[in-house]
């Protein structure tokens, strides 16, 4: 294994979990989620060496998660048919307490607009304002003010 390529397996070795948040984010299938984290590596691949540093590696990964999944679901919403794939894992399968609650704040979640939702989802990361700005192409005072939108937003919703 080259440099490169070591470098880039430690940073998704440091960053896959946010890679997954992001893209259980844009599906609960198990297979469309394991889907979406190869296209999201892809794409990181692909723009590797063209990463200049110039943000946070962090904020960077968030990007290009983020719009390789908004590219997928514009693209599943094309109706192109697939064929599921069988794999023996489930990410999604917890029934503690706490994982149901976390379940329910994600089905709410699920039901805002794309931008909304991955604005709260970097916030739930507790990502700084500044750091979402940086990510979403947005002020920090608009990100500040769609937050306080969203949080409303999600309060007023019922759990069905």
């Amino acid at each position: 294994m080259d440099s490169k390529e070591l470098e880039f397996t430690k940073m998704v070795e440091a960053y896959k979990q946010t890679i997954y948040k992001v893209c259980y984010f844009y599906s609960k299938d198990t297979d469309e989620v394991n889907d979406l984290f190869q296209e999201v590596l892809i794409n990181l691949w692909k723009g590797f060496d063209s990463f200049r540093g110039d943000s946070n590696i962090k904020t960077w990964i968030w990007r290009v998660s983020l719009n390789t999944c908004n590219t997928q679901e514009r693209k599943k919403k094309s109706n192109v048919s697939t064929i599921p794939l069988t794999m023996d894992i489930d990410l999604y399968n917890d029934t503690d307490v706490k994982s149901k609650q976390i379940q329910m704040l994600y089905n709410r979640i699920n039901r805002l607009e794309m931008f909304d939702r991955a604005i709260i989802l970097l916030w739930l990361e507790n990502m700084s304002y500044q750091d979402i700005a940086d990510v979403m192409g947005l002020t920090v005072a608009n990100v500040t003010t769609r937050l306080f939108r969203i949080k409303e937003q999600l309060k007023s919703m019922t759990n069905n």
